[in-house]
C-alpha cells in the first residue's frame, strides 16, 4: 500500500478536496493524508461542494505537516504554489508532484458565484486525482 500526502497552505480547501478524491479513486491501494504548512480548519464550502459530488469530507481534520514527520510517503502532491515555495524542510524520499489549483476560498461575488468557483476547482482536482491514481497506482511499473 502506498502512502500519499497532499500538501496545501492551510489544509482547508484544495488539499481536503484532493484527499477526498484520492481516497475515492485509490480505495485500499493507498493511505491518503493531507496537511498544510498552517492549519485553517476544513472549509464548509469545500465540504458542501464535495457533498454535491457524493463524497463526504465532513469528518476530515485540518492537520499540520509536522504531524506526519514519521510517515514514509511514496508520493507528495502540493496543490498550491505557496505550499510548494514555503514548505519547511520535510525529510522524505517521496516522489513529488505539483499543481497550482486556484484557491476557491478567495472567490468573490454572490453565494452562487462563489459556489460555482468551488465546483470548478473541485472538477479540476477530481480530474487531476483520477489521472494521478490511474498513472501512479494502476501502473505496476511505478514504484518507489
Amino acid at each position: 500500500m502506498k502512502n500519499i500526502l497532499v500538501l496545501c497552505t492551510g489544509n482547508s480547501c484544495r488539499s481536503q478536496i484532493a484527499e477526498g478524491y484520492l481516497r475515492h479513486f485509490a480505495g485500499d491501494r493507498a493511505k491518503i493524508y493531507s496537511a498544510g504548512i498552517e492549519t485553517h480548519g476544513v472549509n464548509p464550502k469545500a465540504i458542501l461542494t464535495m457533498k454535491g459530488d457524493g463524497i463526504d469530507i465532513s469528518k476530515h481534520t485540518s492537520n499540520n505537516i509536522s504531524e506526519y514527520s514519521d510517515v514514509d510517503f511514496d508520493f507528495m502532491i502540493t496543490v498550491c504554489d505557496h505550499a510548494q515555495e514555503n514548505c519547511p524542510y520535510f525529510a522524505t524520499q517521496a516522489i513529488k508532484f505539483h499543481y497550482n489549483f486556484p484557491d476557491p476560498a478567495k472567490a468573490t461575488g454572490t453565494e452562487e458565484e462563489i459556489m460555482a468557483q468551488f465546483d470548478l476547482v473541485r472538477e479540476m482536482i477530481k480530474q487531476y486525482t483520477s489521472d494521478f491514481v490511474h498513472k501512479h497506482l494502476d501502473n505496476p511499473n511505478v514504484s518507489k
